[in-house]
C-alpha cells in the first residue's frame, strides 16, 4: 500500500496576489480566437506541498490546464499565479526561465532528446537552470550521481541502459526517464500528464512511490493527470475538472 507523504517594474507586476502553489481566477482559454472556451474556471486554489489528482474525460482540457499552469500557454482572460508569481503577466522568455528553474513537467509524449543517453536526458534541466543544477549537486556528489539515484528508484539504472540513446528504449522505459528528468534538481512544482499510462502495475507503483517521496522530501507540489481513477485515493485531493470548469463541454 502506498503512503502519501525583466526589469524591476516587470518583476513587481509578476507577483501573485496571494501565497500558495497555484491560484487561478476568472480564467478563460480557447484554442482559436472567438471560439467557445475549452476552459472557463472561476477560481482554483492549490496549497503548497499538496498532491493533487485531476480527472476528467478525454478532451475535457486536462492537458491544457497543465500547460497553463506551466506557462507553456497563457489564457485569453484571467490570472494564473504559480508559486507566488503571476506567470500570465510574464514575457515569453521570462516564463521559459521560470519553468526551467521551478517546474518539472512530465509530458504525455515524453519530449526526450532521441540522440542523448538516458543519463544526459535526465540531467538536461540542469543545462538550462543554474538553480536546479545547484539543487541537484546539493542532493548528490554530482549531476550523474543524482540522475542515477532517481533512475535507480525507477529500475532504470542498469548499465546496459544508461549509455544508449533513449530512442532505443521501450515506451515504458522512456516514460520513466521522462519522470526522472522532471524530478531532477527538485523543482517546487511537478506537473504530470498521464505519467503512468505505459507502465505495468509494479512499475506504476514504484513510480508513484518515488514521485511522492521526492515531493515530500522537497515539499514540492504535485499536480497529476491520469485516466486511472484507482490512483485518486492516494492523493491529498482530487479535482473533478467538470465541477470547476463552466465551459462544461468536450472539444
Amino acid at each position: 500500500m502506498l503512503v502519501t507523504p525583466n526589469n524591476r517594474d516587470d518583476r513587481a507586476s509578476d507577483r501573485a496576489v496571494e501565497n500558495g502553489a497555484i491560484a487561478l481566477t476568472d480564467l478563460k482559454y480557447s484554442w482559436r480566437k472567438n471560439s467557445k472556451p475549452l476552459l472557463d474556471i472561476p477560481s482554483l486554489r492549490i496549497e503548497s506541498g499538496k498532491t493533487i489528482f485531476v480527472e476528467g474525460p478525454s478532451g475535457s482540457g486536462k492537458s491544457t490546464l497543465l500547460s497553463l499552469l506551466a506557462g507553456v500557454i497563457t489564457p485569453q482572460q484571467g490570472t494564473v499565479a504559480v508559486l507566488d508569481r503571476r506567470i500570465d503577466r510574464m514575457s515569453g522568455p521570462h516564463r521559459d526561465q521560470f519553468r526551467a528553474d521551478r517546474i518539472g513537467f512530465i509530458f504525455q509524449m515524453f519530449n526526450l532528446i532521441p540522440y542523448l543517453s538516458v543519463v544526459d536526458n535526465v540531467t538536461l534541466p540542469c543545462r538550462f537552470s543554474r538553480r536546479r543544477r545547484q539543487q541537484a549537486q546539493h542532493q548528490s556528489a554530482d549531476l550523474k550521481a543524482e540522475a542515477l539515484r532517481l533512475l535507480e528508484h525507477l529500475d532504470m539504472a542498469k548499465p546496459e541502459l544508461l549509455k544508449q540513446p533513449v530512442s532505443y528504449l521501450s515506451v515504458g522505459q522512456q516514460q520513466r526517464v521522462a519522470a526522472a528528468r522532471a524530478l531532477m534538481g527538485a523543482p517546487e512544482l511537478i506537473v504530470a500528464d498521464e505519467p503512468t499510462s505505459s507502465l505495468d502495475r509494479d512499475r506504476r507503483e514504484a513510480f508513484i512511490r518515488l514521485l511522492f517521496a521526492e515531493c515530500d522530501r522537497e515539499r514540492s507540489t504535485l499536480v497529476f493527470v491520469s485516466h486511472d481513477r484507482t490512483l485518486a485515493r492516494l492523493f491529498d485531493r482530487t479535482i473533478h475538472l467538470a465541477e470547476i470548469n463552466r465551459a462544461g463541454h468536450l472539444s
